[in-house]
């Protein structure tokens, strides 16, 4: 556990890519923030270009710093694009949101910041298809299976479930069916 000056003082730990499903969990954090008067730590994991090989000297430093300044600028646009210019304070002691940068895959990454058994862990859940669940393994799960910590696995907003079940159709060339308006 940290300490600050005398009381004990734990994390709210946020994954963010940018997505709307990961906006949606910073927004749900900062309010867990709020309510907990602590401090928000949002993370973004990066991984070098062709993954761990391409670590193993295929890459040289210039080649990493680019890509670590690529990930910060990633996390910037994506607290910009939660929040605006305008960072909000998340509690009354004046603390406000961090970001993070992260090498590494991003459950791990995630797992690793969020430590301490009184840090608080948020990720977003996404929406999912058969086909990325084959490709891709679930941050969210992997968070869930291995971190020491709670955590708090935020669903989709429903307006996003909207918006795949839409696109899903205009792929599909089905005709939009629409609500008739109510009174």
């Amino acid at each position: 556990m940290r300490r600050k000056g005398t009381e004990a003082v734990a994390r709210v730990v946020v994954g963010v890519t940018g997505t709307p499903g990961s906006l949606t969990a910073l927004h749900r954090a900062v309010a867990e923030a709020r309510v907990r008067g602590t401090e928000l730590l949002a993370v973004l994991a990066w991984r070098s270009p062709g993954g761990e090989l391409g670590g193993r000297g295929g890459c040289g430093p210039a080649v990493f710093a680019e890509c670590r300044a690529a990930a910060a600028d990633r996390l910037r646009e994506a607290l910009d694009a939660a929040f605006g210019a305008v960072r909000p304070c998340v509690a009354v002691g004046g603390l406000g949101i961090e970001g993070l940068t992260v090498r590494g895959t991003p459950g791990a990454a995630l797992v690793d910041v969020a430590r301490d058994p009184d840090d608080l862990l948020v990720v977003g859940t996404g929406s999912r298809g058969a086909v990325r669940r084959l490709v891709r393994p679930s941050v969210a799960r992997y968070c869930l299976a291995h971190a020491p910590c709670p955590v708090l696995a935020v669903p989709p907003s429903p307006l996003q479930a909207e918006l795949a079940a839409v696109r899903r159709r205009n792929r599909l060339r089905m005709p939009l069916v629409l609500p008739e308006p109510t009174a």
